[in-house]
């Protein structure tokens, strides 16, 4: 994993409640890098990820919305989280339900920053 890659997702993860960040392919799910607490399904929820940001961002170009900025998913065992960066690349964080995730935004969109 290059330093700059490791850098972003240690931001993330430092946040408390944050169970792992990775970095994601959007057009296939494919993980670029990541740092995963033991557990974590690191595969699958990327995938995840890739899907439904590939929906929404369907969704609201028919909608004449432009693109989504930020993914939220919030359920009784966790949350996930997506924000899209340059070149396709999707920056995924998840944790607790109850993370902070106003502060876990603020370090997602860095990291996507980041990236150019």
């Amino acid at each position: 994993m290059t330093t700059r890659f490791r850098r972003a997702l240690d931001n993330v993860t430092r946040v408390r409640g944050v169970r792992g960040a990775m970095l994601v392919a959007g057009d296939d799910g494919l993980i670029v890098a990541e740092s995963l607490m033991e557990g974590v399904r690191g595969n699958a929820v990327a995938a995840l990820a890739a899907s439904l940001h590939k929906r929404f961002r369907q969704s609201m170009d028919a909608g004449a919305a432009g693109a989504p900025h930020f993914l939220h998913l919030q359920g009784d065992g966790g949350t996930l989280i997506v924000v899209p960066a340059p070149d396709g690349i999707l920056v995924v964080a998840v944790g607790d339900p109850n993370m902070n995730v106003g502060l876990v935004r603020l370090e997602m969109l860095r990291a996507a920053e980041g990236l150019t």
